[in-house]
């Protein structure tokens, strides 16, 4: 499938009328374009269609509908209804949009992309379940130019989800720490940002113990990613992001149940968003200087495993009690806070990891859990969620949860003995390394990153937490 933006168009295969509900539809429009003249039984509510069969032209009309004032997940509806009946597309479609606004055509841009998204990349036979190659040529037809340019910059968006998703759903035989790595070297080449990579070797010597102690029971090293952004002009503030990069977690030698334990390859979700984050920002030539940090282990089984009871150090000095070792996401962030305090000093510094199960517990899936003391912070991210679609439901923070997290043998220990509030207590341990940054935001996007789906029959990733941050940096650019 191919999408591109036009002001003229002649003879297409077939003709798709997007159209708000009844009051507001363009009686005159539509009957230009069906060759009807009576009235249509067709109101134009949210995934609403009617096909038609143009009486002179024999061209192929749909009519679909986008509701009363649509919103923010739009995308998702115009996603849902155009991958239902990809298989029939062949050849030139023209998708009629002068009636429409930029961010209409941003949103049916975004959601078309996605509808055609490839989800087969292993599978021999690529058109099994219809997801393999469409050729269909999609033709977004608008007389604006501020509405082609809004499309495009949807497209870029659907570019790098695309990349994070095939990331995150690549199995983890293949998505080593390295794997990540070499991805990185591509997108920083592609985008224009800065890449280093440190190795096992220079882990040690930078003292990251905490990112070491969580690889060292695998036969794949972990490494560090140090992307940094720094655009042309004077920047308007400096922005720390943060992506836990556990390539594949099996919860160690606190080991996890067998079921669904092969989905814990989405365990570098947060890693993936940022990374794709960052991309997004050097494309678009973001005036914000962006420093990402991307700690990646695999956290395995083996004889050189660290052991529940351990203490171990970490890049602050701080010593930690490993309770259990399935709460390793927690280490890894929080070498890369104390790196990202010490070395960059972020204005707004945020951290996005899958991170709990008790996240899921509280808000389902249809929002990740939100940690901050700034209320200013807080306003900025979920307003950006609220834009994007991708919701955020701030959680407290309060000190009273600190004491859980104490330990009589180390300075923490990385799991309460409470069986609650489990997503709190993991976000005050993640604080004791921020060395009290007064704009640090935690992001646990375990409920959102690896979903179920309408379009494959497992689970699959769901890019969540790319748009949101990058529509978070872009608000910031703008003020």
């Amino acid at each position: 499938m191919t999408l591109t933006f036009q002001k003229t168009i002649q003879n297409p295969a077939a003709v798709y009328v997007l159209c708000t509900e009844e009051g507001k539809l363009d009686k005159k429009l539509i009957s230009e374009w069906t060759g009807i003249s009576a009235d249509i039984p067709f109101e134009g509510k949210t995934k609403e269609s009617l096909r038609i069969i143009h009486p002179v032209e024999k061209r192929e009309v749909v009519l679909i509908g986008l509701g009363n004032n649509p919103g923010a997940n739009l995308w998702r509806d115009i996603r849902s209804v155009f991958y239902k009946n990809k298989a029939s597309w062949k050849g030139d479609v023209i998708l009629f949009g002068d009636h429409l606004n930029e961010n209409l055509v941003f949103q049916i841009t975004l959601g078309l992309s996605l509808a055609f998204k490839n989800t087969t990349s292993f599978k021999v036979d690529k058109t099994q379940n219809g997801n393999g190659h469409v050729d269909a040529h999609f033709i977004f037809q608008t007389n604006s130019d501020l509405c082609i340019q809004s499309g495009e910059k949807a497209k870029k968006l659907f570019q790098v989800q695309e990349k994070i998703m095939t990331w995150i759903d690549t199995p983890s035989n293949i998505k080593t720490p390295a794997f990540i790595c070499q991805e990185a070297e591509k997108s920083a080449l592609e985008a224009g940002y800065s890449i280093k990579i440190l190795n096992k070797e220079e882990l040690k010597k930078q003292g990251l113990y905490a990112l070491l102690a969580v690889g060292q029971g695998s036969i794949n090293d972990p490494a560090f990613l140090i992307l940094e952004y720094k655009p042309s002009v004077t920047p308007s503030k400096k922005i720390g992001l943060i992506g836990k990069g556990v390539t594949f977690d099996t919860g160690g030698l606190s080991i996890k149940p067998s079921a669904n334990m092969g989905y814990m390859k989405s365990d570098m979700s947060g890693a993936a968003a940022m990374i794709g984050a960052i991309e997004l920002a050097a494309k678009n030539k973001l005036p914000l200087e962006i420093v990402a940090l991307i700690p990646l282990a695999e956290n395995s089984v083996d004889a050189h495993s660290t052991r529940p009871g351990d203490v171990i150090s970490s890049y602050s000095g701080k010593s930690i009690e490993v309770i259990d070792t399935d709460a390793e996401g927690r280490l890894i962030l929080a070498d890369a806070l104390s790196y990202m305090v010490k070395n960059y000093h972020p204005d707004i510094m945020i951290d996005m990891a899958t991170l709990t199960g008790n996240i899921v517990q509280s808000l389902g899936y249809f929002a990740a859990g939100l940690f901050t003391h700034n209320d200013e912070l807080a306003n900025q991210l979920i307003q950006s969620g609220e834009q994007t679609d991708e919701k955020l439901w701030r959680m407290p923070l309060w000190d009273d949860y600190k004491t859980d997290m104490l330990s009589d043998v180390a300075d923490i220990k990385n799991l309460s003995s409470k069986p609650v509030a489990g997503s709190i207590t993991a976000a005050k341990f993640l604080e004791y390394f921020t060395e009290g940054h007064t704009q640090w935001a935690h992001i646990d996007i375990a409920g959102m990153a690896f979903v179920d789906s309408e379009f494959t029959k497992m689970r699959m990733a769901s890019a969540y937490g790319v748009h949101l941050i990058y529509r978070f940096l872009e608000n910031l650019s703008s003020k």
